[in-house]
């Protein structure tokens, strides 16, 4: 596989990771409905995907696919996980 090849299909990755994570936008709007979802999976969706951006930010050429494709998780993540606990 070319190198232009693998680039497009880590940003095709990066796109689908993300709508992924938008979908704990349902679940922080019904816990803050008042209809408490489970705490675990967002705070294991934190601590993968911070473990990602930390993998991505420090290799020696920045991994930026990998990066964007985690952040929402790490955002996102910790809102679901502080709605569902609080």
């Amino acid at each position: 596989m070319n190198e232009r090849a693998i680039l497009t299909l880590g940003w095709i990755a990066t796109l689908t990771a993300i709508a992924m994570y938008l979908s704990y936008v349902d679940q922080i709007l019904r816990n803050l409905a008042g209809e408490k979802g489970s705490f675990i999976q967002p705070l294991a969706t934190v601590l993968n995907c911070s473990l990602w951006v930390a993998y991505g930010w420090i290799k020696p050429k920045r991994d930026w696919p990998i990066m964007v494709a985690n952040a929402p998780g790490v955002v996102l993540g910790t809102v679901a996980f502080a709605t569902a606990i609080g």
